[in-house]
Order: structure tokens, then sequence, then C-alpha cells
């Protein structure tokens, strides 16, 4: 076999700078990518994507098939039209040298909601097909998962193994009634 000796680096995407307390998939990424290209390294390594857990940790995920939150770029839902520049004001500075994921989590959670609100309004609608699309690809996790971080958010993000135990039990009834009452939040 012939190998090309190629150089690289490892970094989750949340370490990049960002406006908003952490790095992100969208303009900061494509700096990154620009200046790796410019010193001639080949390869990014990221660690998982996936929602992180207990402890803001990669290697502790929520769920093996969906994408972390912090990883979508606000400003890229601002060109999308689903938030508005003056949605993403803070009131202080997030800092420029450690994640702070005490700040950033909420304040996305509220932005992500926020254009999530738009989108259902109507804002956006040329991302409706491909929202379909995905939904539809993803049906055999999505709607398992989107109820987990719904349940998890009115548990107050405790264990599952503390909710109620016709919850744990995975009761069916149960289930339809926290999708309905979920649902309408």
């Amino acid at each position: 076999m012939n190998f090309t000796r190629a150089g690289g680096i490892l970094l989750h995407p949340t370490s990049l700078p960002g406006p908003y307390g952490v790095g992100d998939l969208g303009q900061s990424a494509r700096n990154f990518i620009n200046f790796l290209d410019a010193v001639k390294l080949r390869l990014w390594q990221v660690l998982p994507v996936n929602p992180t857990g207990y402890g803001n940790s990669p290697y502790q995920t929520l769920s093996a098939f969906a994408g972390n939150p912090l990883l979508i770029s606000l400003d890229e839902l601002v060109a999308d039209q689903l938030l508005q520049p003056q949605d993403l004001q803070y009131e202080s500075e997030f800092s420029q040298r450690r994640i702070k994921f005490q700040d950033v989590i909420p304040f996305h959670s509220e932005k992500l909601k926020l254009a999530y609100k738009n989108f259902v309004n109507g804002q956006a609608a040329f991302l409706n097909p491909a929202f379909d699309l995905f939904c539809h690809e993803n049906t055999f996790w999505l709607e398992d998962y989107a109820l987990f971080i719904a349940l998890k958010e009115e548990n107050e993000l405790q264990l599952w193994t503390y909710w109620p135990p016709e919850i744990v039990r995975r009761d069916a009834q149960a289930l339809q009634e926290a999708r309905v009452r979920l649902f309408q939040k």
C-alpha cells in the first residue's frame, strides 16, 4: 500500500472562537477550515458532535443520532431570517477564553426555541422541504428523542430513573399523554 503523509489537528467545534460563548458549525468552522488549508494541514478530527449529557462531555451523549444544538450557528439562523440580529443581544459578554456552559446553554436554547417558533409561524418557508425530508428520513429515532428531551426538561434534567414510574416503564398511555401535553408547550 502506498500512503501519503498528512498532518492534522484534533479540535471539537465548540472550542472554536465564537461570538456567543462557543464555536459552532457556521462561519467559525469555515474560518478554521480555511486556516487548515493555508497551513497545509489536511485533516480535522472532531470529537463526537452529539448532544452532551452530564458534564458536557462529547463522550457522554444523549443520542447516537442527534446533533449537539450548540453547534447550530445562530448567525446562520439570522441569515435564514429565523432570528433577527437584535435577538442575539446578550446582557454581558461571553468569555473569549473559556466556555461557560451555564451561560451558553440557556442562551442558545432560548434562541433556538425562538427560531423554531418563527419557523412554525411561517418564516423561512423555503426551509420546509428540507425540514420535511429530514423528519421523514429520521423517523426511526427523531420522535422518541424529541419526547425524551421534552420529558427530561419537564423533569428538571434529572436522570430518567427519577421520572414518574409510568414513564420509566414506558407505559403506552402515559407516553401518549406526555406527547400531547408536551406538544402544547
